[in-house]
């Protein structure tokens, strides 16, 4: 009798994950084959740097549903007793402005095609954190990514579902130039099903450029040339001299006391601030029962307050009216912790968005940590993909105000209000945590909780991630997991949230990675349950 074949997605028992410890290295990421790529590294000689940087180029190829080499990236590095922040997100092309969406017809920023693609940065940020931090060249760290992109690896379950979503939604566009997706990520008109080998000879070139320039050729050579033929010919605005004057920049780490830790995230562009913001304020309050209405009460309304100051502030910093550490100052925290009571309120910012984002965390044995996070923004992006490369450009001048009066304004050569976020956690000047939550506007509250997880109630890292998690949207209205407390929901409906169950299976409530490391050098790790994720260790 033949064997029924099973659907990779039907997970009717719940199961649990044990927290993995190791002691010589640790890679955790969303795809297990790209972590097991970043520790192989390790197992070869290199650091965790170099780890990290292998494991962000293979998730380009494993999972370019939420990620590609003409996305953006952001790093939190712990390198000999001190962190060091990469912001390589892009700006706006130069010719990118309000006048040209007006002159061109358009009110809005389009969520997909040409127009909203700005400067692509994760390339150039691999070869950045391997100049200053790696022991190994890219050509030996992005070798498993070019092998994986011309050989073929297996699409995970959860990429696979994600791939038939993008799928059926570009082929509702009218627009020729999607054509060059289906041409690299679906030649079969279809998408790969769990399972099913995918490959791409044109996107294993193009790596193969990036690593043996040390990424240069794709800000000055073929790979940017290509990029600006192909935007000029579809109408857009990305231009070679935009691609020539990048380059990443290294940034101070912004600290918030929560506990008795240290929490670190990037500043902006970033939106790290709004989970340190949200940390401040509820730093103040005595922890509740875990899990109880009025954990969940605090933790919403402190996330809410926080997204007030940061949709209205957050902007290239040249263009900041407020300095970002002023929301951390006691004083103002306090002014806003009072603002918290025994009812919902509404806050006045916009309705969040969902996204596309890896990320992955990476230790060794002589203390160094990475927490790295990678973004198309929004699954594939714009869906625009440059003929005869494999790359797949972002869609990140989304996040562009076009109110002329607001500092995130779209204006060319400023980077945009950003949502991809990795964390950091340390006491007493002694590395804590890699941290991070993928998920657009998810990815602050997704700290928050993460945090409060492991120092208020003691959490281990896997509990920490697997425990249930809320969405804030917008205004009164606050999303939760299909596993949530009913008890718990309807307590918080009685403080007047507006709470609605997210459906079973539903993807938009972050997805993590945590390694921790303890007083005697071991690591303990967890993975997210909601994705393939997996804690490769050494």
């Amino acid at each position: 009798m033949k064997n029924k074949a099973f659907d990779p997605l039907y997970l009717p028992y719940p199961s649990q994950r044990s927290v993995v410890f190791a002691r010589r290295g640790m890679v955790a990421t969303s795809h297990p084959l790209a972590a097991q790529a970043g520790l192989d590294i390790l197992k070869q000689g290199g650091n965790a740097i170099d780890a990290a940087v292998a494991t962000a180029a293979a998730l380009t190829v494993l999972e370019p549903v939420s990620n590609g080499i003409g996305g953006d990236a952001f790093a939190l590095v712990w390198h000999q007793g001190k962190l060091h922040g990469l912001n390589s997100s892009g700006p706006a092309p130069q010719t990118l402005s309000l006048e040209a969406l007006r002159k061109a017809g358009l009110e809005r920023m389009p969520r997909l095609g040409i127009t909203p693609v700005t400067v692509p940065g994760a390339p150039a940020a691999w070869a950045a954190l391997a100049q200053r931090f790696g022991t190994l060249p890219l050509t030996a760290t992005l070798r498993p990514a070019i092998e994986y992109a011309r050989y073929g690896a297996p699409v995970s379950p959860v990429a696979a579902e994600l791939w038939a979503g993008a799928f059926t939604e570009f082929k509702r566009q009218k627009d020729a130039s999607f054509r060059h997706w289906f041409d690299c990520f679906a030649p079969e008109d279809r998408a790969p099903n769990a399972g099913e080998m995918w490959r791409s000879e044109e996107l294993a070139q193009s790596l193969t450029v990036i690593a043996e320039s040390n990424a240069k050729a794709f800000y000055e050579g073929g790979l940017a040339e290509a990029m600006h033929a192909f935007s000029k010919q579809c109408g857009g605005y990305l231009r070679d001299e935009d691609l020539a004057a990048f380059a990443p920049e290294w940034v101070e780490p912004l600290k918030a006391v929560y506990r008795d830790a240290d929490v670190w995230e990037l500043p902006p562009n970033g939106q790290g601030l709004v989970a340190l913001i949200a940390l401040r304020i509820l730093d103040g309050f005595e922890a509740p029962g875990l899990d109880s209405p009025r954990a969940w009460h605090l933790r919403i309304e402190a996330i809410k307050l926080a997204f007030a100051d940061a949709l209205a502030h957050i902007a290239d910093p040249r263009r900041m009216r407020v300095n970002p550490v002023e929301f951390l100052d006691e004083t103002y925290v306090a002014s806003r912790r009072k603002l918290i009571g025994d009812r919902a309120v509404a806050p006045p910012p916009g309705k969040a968005a969902d996204g596309g984002t890896v990320y992955l965390a990476a230790a060794d044995a002589e203390g160094n940590m990475v927490s790295y996070i990678q973004s198309n923004f929004w699954g594939f992006g714009s869906g625009m993909v440059v003929p005869g490369t494999g790359i797949a450009l972002h869609s990140r001048g989304l996040c562009f105000s076009l109110d002329p009066d607001h500092p995130n304004c779209l204006a060319p050569g400023m980077r945009p209000y950003h949502t991809i976020i990795p964390g950091f956690l340390s006491k007493n000047g002694r590395p804590l945590a890699a941290f991070g939550v993928m998920g657009a506007y998810v990815q602050p509250q997704g700290h928050v909780m993460a945090v409060s997880n492991m120092l208020d109630y003691g959490l281990n890292p896997q509990a920490a991630l697997d425990a249930p998690r809320f969405r804030w949207e917008e205004g009164l209205r606050v999303d939760v997991e299909a596993g949530f407390s009913a008890p718990a929901a309807e307590a918080l409906r009685r403080m007047g949230h507006d709470v609605r169950f997210g459906a079973v299976g539903d993807r938009g409530f972050g997805r993590g990675q945590i390694i921790w490391r303890n007083e005697d050098g071991v690591l303990a790790c967890g993975s997210e349950p909601r994705c393939d994720g997996q804690a490769a260790a050494w």
